[in-house]
């Protein structure tokens, strides 16, 4: 009986594909998710933060002679002023004296310091438009311009050392203003820009550029009623009583431009002064 029994005959079981190749699938698994991840962060930071519609091209130029009762500059389109916490930040003109920015997150991405930024820094609208709205002063200047040289920021130092305070709330140079920063999209080698206006320079011109701020920056109308920057954080000045026939003199405390500024003659409100246009050719 023992030498008839039939051996059962044991089957082992083959393992699956997976089984076999487990640590190799999932390692490559691992790298998969690794390089996707890794690729989104690529995209993301290559993804620019602001995106131009079109550059702001007006035309023509106002002239800065000393005795132009023009006011200098362009008023340019509004765009809104929301506080973004990330991009895309959209601008239909470049370089833009309005629109959406970074919230307030003081000298990190807005406002940001106002001091001379290099043409490699990276700095740009969603951060200094910021400055704008507080009314601060932007100068700006192309990477291909004379700006963008060492005798260039040297000229920035000098006007930076010298600049003034606020013509009207007095807030001391270094705290808002100015912001001198690389910008390329834009029609002439330099700009100095003041929410929602932008004077335009092909040359360097500091002297234009501080009657440009002392007139345009902090403004008050007729009555007295301080009309910019949008964002009245330093100061917001009440009607004066005597500013109630604002017509009777063109001294009358709704002056734009406080006694001493190189402000145009003739033009005591520059609200009420000639505008140029500002249709983009």
């Amino acid at each position: 009986m023992r030498a008839g029994r039939r051996e059962r005959v044991r089957v082992s079981r083959e393992p699956s594909f997976f089984e076999r190749y487990r640590t190799i699938i999932l390692s490559v698994a691992a790298l998969v998710v690794i390089a996707v991840a890794a690729g989104f962060v690529f995209l993301g930071a290559a993804q620019p933060a602001y995106a131009c519609g079109q550059v702001f091209n007006p035309s023509p130029t106002p002239t800065v002679s000393p005795g132009s009762s023009t006011r200098l500059g362009f008023v340019e389109d509004y765009m809104g002023n929301t506080h973004q916490a990330s991009p895309p930040f959209n601008y239909l003109y470049c370089p833009p004296a309005s629109g959406n920015h970074f919230g307030n997150n003081p000298g990190v991405t807005g406002p940001i310091p106002p001091r001379i930024y290099k043409p490699d820094d990276n700095v740009g609208p969603p951060n200094w438009v910021h400055n704008l709205e507080h009314g601060g002063l932007v100068v700006l200047y192309k990477g291909d311009s004379p700006g963008a040289t060492s005798a260039g920021q040297l000229a920035f130092k000098t006007f930076y050392d010298s600049f003034p305070p606020s013509p009207i709330c007095k807030v001391p140079k270094g705290v808002l203003s100015p912001v001198i920063a690389r910008f390329d999209q834009m029609a002439h080698p330099y700009a100095a820009l003041v929410w929602g206006r932008v004077l335009y320079l092909d040359t360097w011109d500091p002297d234009a550029v501080q009657r440009f701020y002392a007139t345009e920056s902090e403004r008050l109308d007729a009555n007295g009623e301080m009309v910019a920057p949008p964002e009245k954080l330093f100061c917001n000045p009440s009607p004066s009583p005597s500013a109630a026939a604002p017509s009777s003199s063109a001294a009358a405390s709704g002056s734009a431009a406080p006694s001493g500024s190189a402000a145009p003659s003739g033009s005591a409100a520059p609200a009420a002064s000639p505008e140029p246009s500002a249709a983009p050719s």
